[in-house]
């Protein structure tokens, strides 16, 4: 037998999470906090921890502590440590259960229902895996996912790397954006963006990249818009297109139900804009085939919604 297996160095996993939660929060008084314990007790267990890896695992930098090379490496192999124990204590207690899967995923709150929809919607064939859906802001669902209460985040935001080093962001898709109103607009010839000076507009709150991209095109062409009302709930976006009561920037999984009942009468693509889609883990990789599977399905739709739609006036 090796000799490795038969005297084993044990890794101290108790020091293990404790310094995984200091590089989350960057900060011992808080990650001293979410642990509730000392902040003594804590300095000390991850000076014991880099004693016996032989490496420091992180670096002062002003009130901020960063990972150094060595913690990177520590953290990547702590991620997968309770990313594996999550599951094993998630697979005995469903064991009783026919071995139902459980799918929890965060949905940013503002998200198109119908894109959500269209992401679950596949994965309820199968009567071995429930789905649970939580929204809420990014920040919150970021932190969810990081302490492993959801699988992947569904997001319309990706993170940058200066936000979260330890969430990966993957492209789903994009998809054109649109200005779609549920009455006629007698325009022979519009130009955009020029014809839009005297229509009301309903728009993303400013806190969306397609906003932000909107209000630039406009900016560049010396067009000073009439923003009616701005919202960051989708399902309302909608709602306001439909009133006839002016414009709505939409991505065009927004309105596709609409598009197919003929309720959306005006519809003009907005050149050089697409919203795109991410799906947020703790893993460079999807950590399970199924998942990556209904990943790729979802990809190939909105590939599929990226075709061009007929433009009504």
């Amino acid at each position: 037998m090796n000799a490795a297996f038969e005297n084993p160095e044990w890794l101290n996993y108790h020091h293990l999470r404790h310094f995984w939660m200091i590089a989350r929060h960057r900060s011992m008084t808080r990650a001293a906090a979410k642990l509730k314990i000392s902040q003594s007790t804590l300095s000390e267990q991850l000076a014991e921890l880099e004693d016996w890896l032989g490496e420091p695992l992180f670096e002062r930098r002003g009130r901020e502590l960063h990972l150094t090379d060595a913690g990177r490496v520590a953290s990547e192999y702590a991620e997968t440590i309770f990313t594996t124990g999550h599951e094993l204590i998630t697979r005995f207690r469903q064991s009783g259960k026919a071995q139902q899967r459980v799918l929890r995923i965060g949905a940013v709150g503002p998200l198109s229902k119908n894109l959500q929809f269209d992401f679950i919607l596949p994965i309820l064939a199968d009567t071995r895996t429930k789905v649970v859906v939580i929204a809420g802001a990014l920040d919150e669902l970021t932190r969810h996912l990081l302490e492993h209460n959801v699988d992947l985040v569904l997001s319309n935001i990706p993170l940058r790397a200066d936000q979260e080093q330890n969430v990966f962001s993957h492209l789903l898709g994009e998809v054109p954006v649109f200005l779609v109103g549920g009455k006629t607009l007698k325009l022979a010839h519009p130009r955009f963006p020029q014809f839009l000076k005297d229509i009301p507009l309903f728009l993303p709150s400013r806190q969306s990249d397609v906003r932000a991209d909107f209000d630039l095109l406009l900016a560049n062409a010396g067009v000073e818009p009439f923003v009616h009302a701005e919202v960051d709930d989708m399902a309302l976006l909608r709602l306001l297109a439909l009133s006839g009561e002016g414009l709505a920037l939409v991505s065009k999984i927004v309105v596709e139900r609409e598009l197919q009942s003929r309720k959306i009468k005006f519809m003009l693509r907005v050149p050089g804009l697409a919203e795109k889609y991410y799906a947020l883990t703790v893993r460079k990789r999807f950590q399970n085939a199924w998942l990556g599977e209904i990943v790729e399905a979802f990809r190939a739709r909105l590939k599929e919604l990226g075709k061009s739609t007929h433009i009504s006036r």
